[in-house]
């Protein structure tokens, strides 16, 4: 995606993970989970970088992170993250990449909903 770079994916983790942190009910699960926030940050970016701009920077298995959770996780929390996503992503990106990651991160989150068993396989 030419319009999108690895700073500004760097300022849309931040700023989202920023506003979860805060969030009622994403919050809490995070906050329990994550250790070091800046370690995360960057591994997050790293997945992103890797996702949008095939820069292979990212190595881990988020569908096993997911599922070792599964029992804290519902539809209505991913489309909470995804709503938040979304927000930050119109705020930060601009159009076309924001169109671009939120498209991506509705099917990650509907891959990781399946995988946790919290969506049929269809």
């Amino acid at each position: 995606m030419s319009d999108l770079t690895e700073p500004q994916l760097r300022a849309l983790v931040e700023n989202f993970y920023a506003t979860i942190r805060q969030d009622d009910a994403l919050g809490p699960i995070f906050n329990d989970i994550v250790q070091d926030w800046p370690e995360h940050l960057d591994k997050l970016t790293a997945f992103w970088s890797g996702v949008m701009l095939g820069s292979g920077r990212y190595s881990g298995n988020p569908m096993a992170k997911h599922v070792a959770i599964r029992s804290r996780l519902s539809p209505a929390l991913f489309s909470r993250w995804l709503s938040i996503w979304g927000h930050s992503a119109r705020a930060l990106l601009p159009p076309d990449a924001a169109a671009a990651i939120e498209a991506t991160a509705a099917r990650i989150a509907k891959n990781l909903q399946r995988g946790c068993g919290l969506l049929e396989n269809i």
